[in-house]
């Protein structure tokens, strides 16, 4: 079953999806006439409150929807995933994954707007967003099997298993092993359960007290994780310029890891980064569709700083890590253990410990925003009134993801991903002159706001 699951992964992530993922986000970078960089400082305005109107529809602030947004994308993906991007692609995936991330802020801009542009309601009447509302509401009931496969896939794809698995392995190589105390498959359940216990506690309180949770987390979980960072970069500042020159140079070579296949350099670094900040997977639009706003755009502009958050600041830091103290020469493929071992030689003594915390923060941060988003999977195609029974089910699997191997994990979560950005990304390129109508609109009345 694991082989299959690795096969279909390996399979779906091939050029169609790559095609779809980066050109169709280069397509929206171009018509959209560079709006991630045309908009970024009005959406730094708009994410400082601003603009904010409490009256507006939704159930959470603009700047909590970013905050559990980037919970649940700046979190072990940045960790993990970059060092297994350089495990497996070698240091020049990083640059595909920087091209990933600039494309990728298109895309959430796009995706995020239409997210608010076409809200649907739930069969309790309250008002929802994400991808199969936008397809139902924009591209009509003919569409709607886009919709159920993307809800399909995000409720078997959103799992927190990744998040588990590798939260356990930390634990068990920092805490238990040191100490005699690792029993192997039974310290898996007992770490398992525990952490499925936490993450109850709060995702059984719904979106309120997930993005109340987020919000809080978020800004601390950061700022750690960037001390550290900053004083191993500080300890190897010589080594840097050269680090980052050979990340591009392998980019186009591929020499480090593949023996110069620069196309699968280019597959691995579209993966992780599709995996780190999930620009057009579609998870983004399911909570910035929640927020307290009636303006599309200005939603669309603070969601698309998140892949630049999370992709070319957190993953670019991490990734230097990885590359100036050398440990990725060392051939480990468990994305978590080779950060640790960087942490270590970066900070001896300490280092470990203080990834640990930072991992438990991450981890946990996004266990609890991933409920959010397949709860809202699950609500789509069974009702209201059955929504919550998949909070179970997420908790469940939460011991399941600490009991079963990497390569499944990360096989299963990559393919679920793939299955779901395609009608999102279909839905963002066929609404796309909405978007670009809705944009023209919204500037046009900024201005002659601001003159006021």
């Amino acid at each position: 079953m694991g082989d299959l699951i690795i096969a279909f992964s390996n399979w779906i992530w091939g050029t169609p999806l790559l095609i779809l993922l980066m050109g169709g986000g280069f397509f929206m970078l171009l018509y959209s006439r560079l709006i991630p960089f045309r908009g970024l400082r009005h959406a730094m305005k708009v994410v400082g409150g601003k603009y904010d109107d409490p009256n507006a529809s939704g159930d959470i602030t603009s700047l909590q929807a970013l905050s559990s947004a980037i919970a649940a994308t700046v979190g072990l993906g940045n960790i993990s995933g970059v060092a297994l991007a350089i495990g497996t692609g070698g240091p020049g995936a990083i640059f595909w994954m920087w091209v990933s991330a600039f494309v990728g802020m298109a895309t959430k801009f796009f995706t995020c707007t239409l997210a608010i542009m076409y809200r649907g309601k739930d069969s309790s009447g309250h008002i929802q967003g994400g991808p199969m509302y936008v397809i139902e509401e924009g591209m009509g009931k003919k569409w709607r099997f886009l919709s159920v496969i993307f809800c399909v896939a995000g409720i078997m794809g959103l799992l927190a298993i990744f998040q588990a698995n590798q939260l356990t392995e930390v634990l068990r190589v920092v805490l238990l092993r040191p100490f005699g105390l690792d029993w192997g498959q039974t310290s898996r359940w007992i770490i398992g359960v525990t952490v499925m216990l936490l993450v109850a506690l709060v995702i059984l309180g719904g979106i309120q007290r997930i993005a109340k949770v987020a919000s809080r987390l978020v800004p601390f979980m950061v700022s750690m994780y960037f001390v550290c960072v900053f004083i191993i970069l500080f300890k190897n500042l010589g080594e840097i310029p050269s680090m980052l020159v050979y990340i591009i140079e392998d980019a186009f070579t591929g020499k480090a890891v593949l023996g110069g296949a620069v196309g699968q350099v280019i597959i691995i670094g579209a993966r992780r980064a599709a995996f780190s900040n999930e620009a057009g997977i579609g998870t983004a639009p399911m909570v910035h569709g929640a927020s307290k706003t009636s303006e599309p755009v200005r939603e669309g502009l603070i969601a698309m700083l998140g892949p630049f958050i999370d992709t070319i600041v957190v993953c670019t830091l991490t990734a230097l890590v990885i590359l100036v103290t050398g440990v990725w020469k060392s051939g480990e493929r468990d994305g978590v253990l080779l950060t640790l071992s960087a942490f270590e030689q970066g900070l001896p003594g300490v280092g470990k410990y203080l990834l640990m915390a930072a991992v438990l923060i991450f981890a946990l941060s996004t266990m609890f925003t991933y409920s959010y988003y397949g709860h809202k999977c699950f609500n789509y195609l069974f009702g209201a009134d059955k929504a919550d029974y998949y909070n179970y089910f997420y908790l469940i699997t939460i011991v399941g993801g600490a009991v079963t191997s990497l390569s499944v994990v990360m096989s299963f979560v990559d393919g679920m991903y793939a299955v779901m950005a395609f009608p999102t990304m279909i839905s963002a390129l066929y609404l796309s002159p909405k978007v670009i109508a809705a944009t023209k609109d919204y500037f046009e009345r900024m201005k002659i706001l601001d003159e006021k």
